[in-house]
């Protein structure tokens, strides 16, 4: 039987076997050693591709490290400088101090005590002199203040204004000229839900602590225990800045170093968000209160109320969902004169009970009030005590407006 495929035609054309053995292992070795040259190729190839993407990688990295380093050391996020604002702010704000008498029960009965409390201030320049700006309630009933500054140098200082209404306190100091530095107000309405801030103050007595974070919301409105009364502090700006007892009274600042607001700690069991007594409240009562002691121009108009929300309207038989339930109205006052109804029947709903059947605010001047918070602050900013504003209220669903003469707060 003749051999047959490639070994046939090599014996066809003269070679012998052992010829042909030897040609065919030479074929091998030659594609084995051109497939190894093949391999190496490719690998080296790729050897150099993992090179150029490993290179690569390490550029990005390094730009990676040098961005994190600039945004630690100067940048918390768009928009804010910290380090910058720091530098120039911080010796502007000053630790308030002194001491309170408080009565302490002891085995012999109650006693007097003496405490010692402190919070925060800032320096404002008003009328070619300097001031400290803090809270009502970091120097209620507070004796023996003394204000600190940054470099330790501490002065005598006396209260020359205060308005409990908005948690504002105006002191003087003896302090020298080289140690007052004033920070610049600007209006706070330009305030910006979203937009980062700074708080500088002194928690806990740890001077100069810088807290950042954004303005959560405008147009709050808080509760805050002094030591003899409870008020309402309208219009105030919500942030998320941690802030802590001491931090009170220190200034709350935009991305530029400019105060928008005086923080506040008074609100008991805030956790995660801090308040502001706005700018602009300070600029409106400044002149008062450093050249008369006192803000008596606080709009008054006598009543108080709830939030609507869909289960009082169910349960009123009404349509309007929004606005706020008027509950009661005080006798003799401006909304009683304008005709203002309050609550007649208790309900309960989710186990809080309501007076109901009387008026539903939801409009002032024109402006649509959605709840307390925007008439409370709609009130602090635009009523002025001796003028007229027009209240719409809901009343069974009939829609009235009842010109309300509006009055000052009264003091406590």
């Amino acid at each position: 039987m003749k051999p047959s495929g490639i070994v046939g035609v090599l014996m066809q054309r003269g070679l012998n076997k052992p010829a042909i053995g030897l040609l065919l292992i030479v074929l091998l070795l030659s594609g084995a050693v051109l497939y190894y040259n093949l391999a190496l190729t490719s690998a080296n190839a790729n050897v150099s591709l993992l090179k150029s993407m490993a290179s690569e990688l390490q550029n990005r990295n390094t730009e990676l490290e040098r961005a994190v380093s600039r945004l630690n050391s100067n940048v918390s996020f768009t928009g804010l400088y910290p380090v910058q604002i720091y530098e120039e702010s911080n010796r502007s704000v000053v630790t308030v101090q002194g001491s309170r008498v408080i009565s302490v029960l002891t085995f012999f009965g109650p006693q007097n005590a003496v405490e010692t409390d402190l919070g925060s201030g800032f320096i404002v320049r008003y009328s070619d002199s300097y001031y400290v700006v803090t809270n009502f309630h970091v120097v209620d009933s507070l004796v023996n203040i003394t204000v600190t500054f940054w470099n330790g140098d501490a002065y005598s200082a006396r209260v020359v204004g205060s308005d409990p209404y908005s948690d504002l306190a105006i002191l003087s100091s003896n302090a020298l000229e080289n140690d007052l530095t004033a920070l610049t107000l600007i209006n706070s309405s330009s305030v910006q839900v979203g937009e980062p801030v700074m708080a500088i103050g002194n928690p806990f007595g740890l001077s100069g602590t810088v807290t950042i974070g954004i303005v959560s919301q405008v147009g709050r409105t808080i509760q805050y225990q002094s030591t003899t009364s409870t008020f309402a502090v309208a219009d105030t700006i919500q942030f998320s800045a941690p802030i802590n007892p001491g931090n009170s009274g220190g200034p709350l600042l935009n991305s530029n170093g400019m105060v928008i607001g005086v923080t506040t700690a008074a609100v008991n069991g805030a956790q995660g968000v801090g308040f502001a007594i706005p700018s602009d409240t300070i600029i409106r009562e400044l002149p008062l209160l450093v050249t008369v002691g006192r803000y008596d121009r606080h709009p008054y108009i006598g009543l108080r109320g709830v939030d609507m929300n869909f289960q009082l309207a169910q349960a009123m038989g009404i349509n309007n969902t929004y606005g706020v339930l008027v509950e009661s109205v005080d006798q003799g006052s401006p909304a009683a004169k304008a005709g203002v109804l309050s609550g007649r029947e208790t309900v309960t709903i989710g186990q809080q009970q309501y007076l109901i059947g009387g008026d539903v605010i939801v409009s002032v001047n024109g402006t649509r009030i959605v709840n307390s918070d925007v008439l409370n602050a709609y009130m602090e900013e635009h009523a002025i005590p001796g003028e007229v504003m027009q209240l719409e209220v809901d009343r069974s669903n009939r829609y009235i407006t009842l010109n309300v003469l509006v009055g000052s707060q009264p003091t406590q």
